[in-house]
Formats: structure tokens, C-alpha cells, sequence
């Protein structure tokens, strides 16, 4: 089954963000992730949630998503991400097309 890592970003630094956009593509390769979403415009249709910025990952399964995220391809890029912006992130099964 098919997982997707979800995210919302409200970034802190966006120049030194600009420099982790740029790393993560790389690393996506490797364990076969995909940017579905990736930034662009965001609006609230129902409740109180209102991200700044939102990003859609999808993999394989669960497995692959959680190994992309603890690799060591990704590492210096998620610390970077960390440091320079609040995000919560979670990883959900879903059916894919």
C-alpha cells in the first residue's frame, strides 16, 4: 500500500530553507519518493487549520517513507529543515490511483 508523508512548514529562514528545497530532490530519488505537493498556495476550506506552506510526499509503503526519513542521504537535510523552520510532519497509508 502506498504511504504519503505529510507536512506543514512554517519557515523561520527562508534563505537558508531556499538551500534544503535544493537538497531533498536527491534523496527523494533513492527511496523512490514523489512530490505531490510541494509549497504553492494555501486555502482553508473548513476549521482552523492554516499552514503556511504544505508538502505531499508519496512512496511505496510505510517502510520505504520511514527509511527515506532516518537515511543518511536525507540527515543533513532534515537537521537543516529543523533549524530553519516549525514543522509537523506525519506518515499515513493510502490507496493510490
Amino acid at each position: 500500500m502506498s504511504a504519503y508523508i505529510v507536512v506543514e512548514v512554517d519557515v523561520k529562514d527562508p534563505e537558508r530553507y531556499a538551500d534544503y528545497r535544493a537538497m531533498v530532490p536527491a534523496s527523494l530519488e533513492i527511496y523512490g519518493g514523489e512530490f505531490l505537493v510541494r509549497g504553492g498556495a494555501v486555502e482553508k476550506l473548513e476549521g482552523d487549520w492554516q499552514p503556511s506552506r504544505f508538502v505531499m510526499i508519496r512512496f511505496d509503503s510505510v517502510e520505504q517513507a520511514k527509511r527515506w526519513w532516518d537515511s543518511d542521504e536525507y540527515r543533513e537535510a532534515r537537521n537543516l529543515r529543523q533549524a530553519t523552520s516549525d514543522t509537523n510532519m506525519i506518515v499515513v497509508e493510502g490507496y493510490s490511483p
